[in-house]
């Protein structure tokens, strides 16, 4: 016992020294000296299951970074962003995987970088994916599937409302409230639920939890009973294609979910695209000027 304190406490000191460096202390963004020593060579990234990651990989071979000690940073969606807002806050370097739809890109001064090699792909859309069958057993709800669709800026309003505090099935009702025109477009040769149950799996990033939250709000005025799961990509599409959920507004494809797509092909039914313009790729904040291409990372 005696050694494994002594063993122990080094490694705790570290700890509370890594912790301790945060990003008040870091030095503003100096665009006359390479990028890479001001982050540490890091990418801040969000949870390591999550398509883009995977995808930030690839690019850290392809474009060469790795062999330039560049590394990729394991944390979450929250913690990824509550570092973005202390660098922004402070004029610091730093560079993240970033998607749209997503409300920092609303809220921040934030850009892509070009990724000449195409490594995340073009434009990509948001699909509603549902189990074989469902069209028959549920043709109501698979009709609210096949009128279900907005757009970035719109599911950015639910975004900043549940970032900002609210809860997320009130900032859904809140929205279809102020939108009653949309709510009755998506309701269109719906007919009443009387109480049918559906289950909906969503990816539990900020952009799907304001998605599913907003269907579930809508059918639930219909009459339908509305479960959401919330789910990695992986168990959401196995979810899917089992049948153990109806349905999934969480879908990124061609690219994101371009696996799990050709893996489950011919167990689910790809009803439609939901949100059209949806993107991944490496972001950095604007006032980064010499930094606009994934190559720079490397060069400068």
């Amino acid at each position: 016992m005696k050694y494994l304190k002594k063993l122990l406490l080094p490694i705790l000191l570290l700890g509370f020294t890594l912790s301790g460096c945060s990003s008040s202390t870091q030095a503003k963004y100096d665009a006359t000296k390479a990028l890479g020593p001001q982050v540490n060579y890091t990418i801040t990234g969000i949870d390591a299951g999550a398509g883009v990651m995977g995808n930030t990989q690839t690019a850290l071979e392809k474009y060469g970074l790795t062999q330039k000690n560049w590394q990729l940073q394991t944390s979450s969606t929250a913690a990824m962003t509550s570092v973005l807002d202390k660098a922004l806050k402070n004029k610091q370097p730093i560079v993240i995987t970033g998607w749209v739809p997503h409300w920092m890109f609303t809220k921040y001064d934030l850009k892509f970088l070009d990724d000449p090699k195409k490594v995340y792909g073009e434009s990509e859309g948001i699909h509603t994916i549902a189990r074989l069958g469902l069209k028959k057993d549920q043709p109501g709800f698979y009709q609210f599937l096949e009128n279900f669709n907005w757009t970035s800026d719109q599911l950015a309003q639910v975004m900043l409302q549940i970032n900002d505090g609210g809860d997320p099935a009130k900032a859904a009702k809140n929205y279809l409230k102020k939108h009653p025109e949309q709510l009755n477009t998506w309701l269109k040769n719906v007919p009443e639920g009387k109480g049918k149950t559906v289950t909906v799996a969503y990816v539990a990033w900020d952009s799907e939890i304001a998605s599913a939250n907003v269907a579930k709000a809508a059918l639930e005025s219909r009459g339908y009973k509305v479960n959401i799961r919330s789910m990695d990509a992986q168990p959401m599409w196995t979810a899917v294609a089992t049948g153990a959920a109806d349905a999934s507004l969480s879908a990124w494809l061609p690219v994101t979910h371009d696996a799990y797509a050709k893996h489950f092909k011919g167990k689910y039914v790809d009803v439609r695209t939901n949100l059209d313009g949806a993107k991944t790729g490496l972001a950095v904040p604007t006032y980064m000027t010499n930094i606009n291409s994934i190559s720079d990372l490397k060069n400068k």
